[in-house]
């Protein structure tokens, strides 16, 4: 029997378009033989599933169905590829969880707290991963704009917390750009990071399971025309992505031992993608995205190519990996 999948994609957040754009890159790479794909949107103002040819059908959200041509259609495995929330935060997958429906990313609570780049830090930091200095704020928090610096230096960078895809992120060269940083971060979320600048190499490293094995791909140097890496060097061709990443053999090893570690002991599941600056040949952690990019340009799908790991290979691997 081949197995239904829903592709779920969409989201609630600014990243809605590149989600979209993900899921029908998995929806266009899944095997017909093994598998009956459907797109789901799940928006905020519509959860429905599509058929080949765009009709919508609108999902029971008691179970997580839908009826189609008087038959009613229900799921194997959800594939998320919802950048954002509530995809990469946990929430739909908490829901999936009471409806014992099984799903492609990481357990609820590993995605939200990864999501949550403190939390994230907090919990590696016990376990010598190294990290930038940072400070943390919520909203309504008194700004003392000379302890910040004093704490981070400059120039640093002002990031949401709980946002993905670069949105909102500023880097701060003097204290007198400070609150209007503060200001376009507090626009996306109402907790924000600041973080001293790592100067060094970027890299981006995806850590999968494959095969029932824990598997480091090529890794990717980030080398940004911009500023920094962000959503116009991310998404719009301001960056040159460089994999395998162009590092000495035991700089390499070092990174793949330090990644395994932070998957390791953050519980993760499915995929990964973390953002790591080499300062002296050791990586300092930045951040984990659990739903990372689909398209055939993105970046984790670039380096399963790189490990001769097809998109149909590796969609398949996730939904097996779910399955088991």
């Amino acid at each position: 029997m081949k197995k239904i999948i829903a592709i779920v994609m969409g989201g609630y957040s600014s990243e809605v378009n590149i989600s979209l754009k993900s899921g029908n890159v998995v929806f266009k790479h899944l095997d017909r033989e093994k598998y009956v794909p459907f797109r789901v949107h799940i928006l905020k103002e519509k959860w429905v599933a599509l058929d080949d040819a765009n009709n919508e059908y609108s999902i029971d959200k008691n179970d997580f169905s839908f009826l189609m041509n008087g038959n009613l259609i229900k799921f194997d495995v959800v594939f998320n590829a919802i950048h954002g929330n509530p995809g990469e935060n946990g929430v739909l997958l908490a829901y999936f969880d009471l409806l014992g429906i099984r799903y492609t990313s990481a357990p609820f609570y590993q995605m939200a707290l990864t999501f949550n780049k403190r939390d994230t830090l907090s919990v590696l930091k016990q376990y010598g991963i190294q990290t930038a200095k940072s400070v943390f704020l919520n909203k309504g928090d008194v700004i003392n704009v000379d302890e910040i610096i004093d704490k981070v230096g400059l120039p640093c960078f002002v990031k949401p917390n709980n946002a993905g895809s670069s949105y909102g992120i500023s880097k701060v060269y003097e204290k007198s750009a400070m609150l209007a940083a503060l200001e376009k971060a507090y626009k996306e979320d109402a907790e924000i990071l600041i973080e001293s600048f790592l100067d060094g190499t970027e890299v981006s490293v995806g850590v999968i399971q494959y095969q029932n094995k824990l598997k480091v791909l090529p890794i990717t140097e980030i080398v940004s025309e911009n500023d920094f890496f962000d959503y116009e060097a991310k998404y719009e061709g301001k960056s040159q992505e460089i994999t395998p990443a162009r590092i000495s053999s035991s700089v390499q090893e070092r990174v793949e031992e330090v990644a395994k570690k932070v998957y390791k002991v953050l519980n993760m599941r499915g995929f990964s993608r973390s953002e790591y600056i080499l300062v002296n040949n050791e990586p300092f952690f930045l951040e984990m995205n659990t739903v990372p990019g689909m398209t055939e340009e993105s970046i984790l799908p670039q380096q399963a190519a790189a490990a001769g790991i097809s998109l149909k290979e590796l969609f398949d691997n996730a939904i097996q990996m779910a399955l088991n």
